[in-house]
């Protein structure tokens, strides 16, 4: 089946306002449809990423220090998306640290406090990422920037997937609510966030790192699914943001090695 232009511009705006908190204009609500929204969702990923490109280039273009501009761009990037996944990420640490049994791992998660492990994931995923992306500032902006559109786009696509493979956790979660992608509009959402690696490749980051990216990126989606199936027996919208948030980082890690 196609894309209409029209209704995949829609799906694509749907996102940015669950995903994101840029000036979209505010639209009618829709529900998340994500067995047949998906092909939309890296292109929502990449415009989210591309605040981050922006804010990098402008800070390069004033001659910060390559960390500062890859410090200004992910928060700006956090900030687009009023830390939404870092929330999933920090209480899929203090579920998974601090819980000793399933219901209190997600009761754990259910709490608004951030506890010690969240924390420290945190701050050693920001570090991480702002790290990466620093290291491939070093060699060109343009490549470094279009990493972060190619980051948001991808790691989007990959944090899907643990609904592919895993169950809710809860009856009352987000998980539950919202449909899993079909596997025939992931695997198009999976063409289209490759297509969009073909950017930063052909700026200068070479085949071999941009399809280690790709691969690094479903590997650790699969690895925080397969913590998730440990732990809480399924998924939750927590488990997805750890999961884009891990994809995201191995993306950016993968592309800093070229």
């Amino acid at each position: 089946m196609g894309l209409r232009p029209r209704g995949f511009l829609a799906d694509i705006l749907t996102f940015l306002r669950f995903y994101s908190r840029l000036p979209i204009g505010a639209g009618a609500p829709a529900p998340l449809d994500f067995a047949r929204m998906a092909p939309a969702l890296p292109i929502a990923g990449a415009v989210i990423g591309g605040a981050g490109a922006t804010a990098l280039i402008v800070a390069r273009i004033c001659h910060l220090p390559s960390f500062v501009c890859a410090l200004v761009a992910v928060a700006v990037v956090v900030l687009a998306t009023g830390a939404l996944h870092e929330d999933g990420l920090a209480d899929v640490a203090d579920g998974f640290g601090g819980g000793a049994t399933r219901e209190s791992k997600l009761a754990i998660m259910r709490d608004s406090r951030v506890g010690a492990y969240g924390v420290l994931a945190l701050c050693f995923t920001v570090l991480l990422r702002v790290a990466a992306l620093g290291s491939i500032l070093e060699r060109s902006v343009t490549m470094a920037a279009l990493a972060l559109v190619f980051a948001g786009a991808l790691s989007r696509v990959a944090g899907l997937a643990p609904m592919l493979w895993l169950a809710p956790a809860r009856a009352d979660g987000l998980g539950a609510r919202v449909a899993a992608p079909s596997r025939e509009a992931w695997i198009r959402a999976c063409v289209i966030a490759a297509a969009i690696g073909l950017a930063p490749w052909l700026a200068g980051a070479g085949a071999g790192p941009t399809v280690v990216a790709i691969v690094a990126a479903f590997a650790m989606a699969a690895l925080v699914a397969k913590l998730a199936k440990k732990e809480i027996g399924g998924y939750t919208g927590d488990v997805l943001g750890a999961a884009q948030q891990l994809a995201e980082i191995a993306i950016l890690t993968a592309l800093s090695a070229a």
